[in-house]
Order: structure tokens, then sequence, then C-alpha cells
């Protein structure tokens, strides 16, 4: 049995963390800095993590192969397996024309300006599809129809990128907060309205935020109703309904309220007329004009019937069908986590009706119930393919990258050496889950990873295990917005396929403020309202 090491390199905290990060930072520096498509930089990173792990941490070249085959299948099967199939219902919508009869739609409820429709859509609706799908899907989906409504791909991207924070901790209905608790051992509805707490300022301002950045603290001033209706809808529902232990429905009900209020809103509403940022409508009217009509109303088709199909599914237990545990050759309990003190189980769950399936029934659905033809239905499904294929290879890289640093111990050593900060741990703490959800894209495996960590660490310096549990969530959803997974997928249906690197750069700056933000958010729960 490999035992990891904590302290690897010459006995030094400080070096065995930097050798540790290195694979992260050389990720971060070829997307960041050089611009480089993001499969480019996580196989760099893997690289190098493949050298530092087997050379420096001393994990034989079987199990690390081992780990980094583990990590590709898993990125499969459940990972991509969700985002492809959210994917191919895009497109199927796409081919039928009930994405632009809903992108109509929003046009003839939503008042002609840009700074609104980034509110209802950028905000609300992306909200609503990572309830149900998340792994970057949502900020495609959403930056696509901001595309179509004028927006550039950069900015489209980014500003979806930042809204898709605050949803992400209760994403898939709720199963990060079900992971953490499964994990840790706490209470799942008690960690749930503890994260809850933390992310409804976030939920509450990040419109605001998010507006001063695309049109500056004018259009604030000029829009702050809407914002306050669209992020005090969702934060309030999100704090009630997280508070009443029902966290697997606090984003799909937060999203639901807020997507319902701010267009009812919107119905008494308006904003001054700004020809700055109207859209032309000239173009979109010639194309619906060339088009084969389909009424507006059957634009909502596609995601209504996707968010009815995945949550009748979880209440039905139906991804429990089938499942099976396969313990991984060769890696299940053959490494021993010294900072835990426990055998590494590596069990790969073989979920064939999991929530892609879901998904991808509910788009079978979508087609039968807008007559798509066969030709329609094929050409959607090559189109997923030509979109998704690099998306898969730069996710199964980065996962690779992450279960790799996992086995050989060097993700416990960053964790060690975060946890070793002391009284400054209250503040460092999000930060965890902003390493973790930075290298897998998920909240989910974030928590997983470094939820005990948080927990140990609470106890050994007499602080609340539940709320550094729920902070690790917390901090993780910021780092959802860097994540190479997260912004590959999502520029898979734009025209940045490639400059991967660019969306980083304007993202990257916002998630460190925002974690830090977060970290305050935890000091002052910790040290004020206790």
């Amino acid at each position: 049995m490999f035992i990891q090491p904590l302290v690897p390199a010459g006995h030094s905290l400080v070096l065995s963390f930097l050798l540790a990060a290195s694979p992260i930072i050389v990720t971060l520096f070829v997307m960041g800095i050089l611009r480089r498509p993001a499969w480019q930089a996580t196989l760099g990173g893997l690289i190098v993590g493949l050298l530092v792990a087997t050379t420096i941490w001393g994990l034989p070249a079987k199990l690390a192969v081992a780990s980094i085959s583990n990590g590709v299948v898993f990125s499969l099967l459940p990972v991509m397996w969700i985002a492809l199939s959210a994917l191919f219902l895009f497109n199927v919508a796409v081919q039928n024309g009930r994405f632009d009869a809903f992108r109509d739609w929003i046009i003839q409820h939503v008042p002609n300006d840009r700074r609104i429709m980034l509110v209802v859509l950028g905000f609300c609706f992306s909200a609503a599809l990572e309830g149900v799908a998340g792994f970057g899907t949502p900020v495609a989906i959403t930056s696509a129809l901001l595309i179509m409504l004028g927006f550039p791909a950069l900015d489209a991207l980014t500003y979806v990128l930042i809204f898709n924070s605050a949803p992400v901790a209760f994403g898939g209905l709720g199963i990060p907060v079900t992971v953490l608790g499964s994990i840790t051992g706490l209470p799942a509805d008690v960690l749930g309205a503890t994260i809850g707490r933390q992310l409804t300022p976030f939920a509450l301002l990040i419109p605001f935020y998010v507006m001063a950045l695309y049109g500056g603290w004018r259009s604030v001033r000029q829009t702050w109703p809407v914002l306050l209706v669209a992020g005090g809808s969702f934060a309030l529902t999100l704090l009630i309904i997280s508070g009443a232990g029902l966290y697997s429905l606090s984003n799909v009900l937060s999203s639901s309220v807020a997507l319902v209020a701010t267009i009812g809103f919107l119905r008494f509403w308006k904003p001054a007329s700004d020809p700055q940022y109207a859209i032309d409508l000239t173009h979109l009217n010639n194309q619906q004009a060339s088009a084969v009509p389909v009424p507006r109303w059957q634009g909502w088709i596609p995601w209504i019937t996707v968010i009815a199909v995945v949550i009748a599914w979880d209440a039905l237990h139906i991804a429990k069908i089938g499942t099976l545990p396969i313990h991984w050759p060769g890696l299940d309990n053959a490494v021993f986590i010294s900072l835990y003190k426990t055998p590494y189980a590596a069990v790969w769950k073989f979920e064939p009706l999991g929530t892609g399936t879901a998904i991808l029934v509910a788009t079978i659905l979508t087609a039968l119930f807008t007559r798509t033809t066969l030709q329609q239905f094929g050409a959607a499904a090559r189109t997923t393919l030509k979109q998704g294929w690099l998306a898969v290879v730069t996710v199964a890289l980065t996962i690779g990258l992450a279960f790799l640093m996992n086995y050989s111990g060097m993700t416990y050593t960053l964790g060690y050496a975060v946890s070793s900060a002391g009284m400054v741990f209250p503040l460092v703490s999000v930060f965890l889950g902003w390493i973790a959800v930075f290298l897998t894209g998920s909240d989910t495996s974030g928590n997983a990873l470094f939820g005990n960590l948080q927990v140990a660490a609470a106890h050994q310096l007499s602080l609340d295990p539940v709320l550094f549990a729920s902070a690790n969530s917390s901090g993780g959803v910021m780092g959802k917005m860097i994540s190479p997974q997260n912004i590959t997928t999502g520029v898979s249906v734009t025209s940045l396929k490639g400059q991967e690197g660019t969306v980083l750069a304007r993202t990257f700056k916002h998630s460190l403020f925002l974690t830090f933000c977060i970290g305050l958010v935890v000091v002052f729960q910790q040290f004020v309202l206790r």
C-alpha cells in the first residue's frame, strides 16, 4: 500500500505546497497568460503533475496510470454524459426552431434592452438550467442566447460565468450538499441551511455586480429596481427553502421564482429607453421571416420538459436502477491517506440511468412534442458531437489530473498547508473549495475532496465544523467560473472555441475577489454571529 507523504519536499511545508500547486499554476499560466486552448493547458498541467507525483511524492507508476484512468472514465460518465445530453437538447431546440421561438418570446415579453436581457437570461434562466444540468451547459446555452441578441461572445460568456456562481452549491437538485453531508457525517439539511445563509448576500448582489461590469454605475442606477427584484427574489427564496431543510429544491425553486417575478415585474416597470443598449431587431425579424413559423410559447417546451423530467427522475429514484459500484482495479484501497488515516477507496459508480440519461429522455420527449423530423434530430446529434469532442478531451485531462493529485497526496498537501494557517484559516478556508472546483469543475467533487479536511481543521482550531464544511462548498462555487471544464463547455457553442485562455483572463480576478468576499462572510459568521 502506498502511504501518501504530506510534506515530501525536504520536510518543508512551503516548498511541498508550491510543488503540489505546480500543476494548477502551469494550467493557469498556459491558459491565462499564454492564452492557449484549454486542452493544451490541462495537458501541460497533467504532464507536470505526473512528474511531480511520481518523483517527489513517490507515487508508483501503476497507481499513477490507474488514478488517471479512473478520472478519465469518471469524466465521461457521469460528467460529460450530462453535459453532452444537455447540449443535445439545445441543438434539437435549435434545429426544430424552438430555440428561436424562445428568443422571440423573450423579446416580445421583455423590454428591448440588453441589460434587462442579461438579468433575465444570464442570471434567472441560467440558474434554472444549473439546477438540472450544470457542468458548463447553462453557460453554453445562455451565452448562445445572449450572442443572438447582440452581445459579443466574450462578454456573454464572462457575465454568464460570473452569474453561474451562487446557484452552483444547490445544482443538480442539491447533490453537492448531499455528498458533503455523507462525507462529513454532518446533517445535510443543516449544511444546506448554512450554505444558503452564506450565499444569500451574493445571490442578492451578483446582478448589481455584473451590471456594474457591463454598463457601469449609470446602468446600475437606471436598472436597480429589476436588479433588486431578480436578486432579491432569488436570495429570499434560497434563504427560506434551504433554511427549511429542503435544500434539494433550493436552486430549482429560487431560479423559478426569480424568473417569474422578474418577468412579471417587467410588465409594470421598464427602464428609461437607452439607444445604446437597444437590440437591433431588423436582422432578427429577417431571420424570423425566412424561417418556418413556430408559436413563441413553444420555445418553453424544451426547458419545461427537462426540468419536469429531472425532478420526476429524482423523486422516483430512477437513477438508482441498475447502478453498479466498480472497484477500480489496482487502485481501490491501494493508497493510504495520511491526513485522514484511512485507506483511499476507488469506486466508480456505473449509473446508466443517471441525470445524463434523464436529460436525454427529455430531449427525445421534446423532439416528439415538437414533431422534430429524423433529419433534424440527426443533424442535432452530429452538431453536438462536433461541438463537444474537444470539451470531452479537455475535461478528461482535467479530471485525470485531479484524480492523480488526489491519489498521490498532492491535493492533501495543499489542504494540509492551508489548514495549518492557524487563526487565519477562517479567511482562507474557502480557497480549499475554490482549488477543488477549479480542478474538477464540480462543487460536488470539491466537497468530497476537502469536506472532511475542513471539519478536522475546524475541530483542531475549536471552530464550528458545520460552518467550515459549508464554506468549502460556498468557496467552491466561485472557482466554477475559472474551471477549464466549465469554460470549455461554455465556449463550445460560440466563436471562441480554442480561446478559453482569453475567457479565463477575464474571469480570474472576479473569481479571486468573490472568493475572498465569501471568506469575509465566514469570518463574520464565526466571530461575530456566534
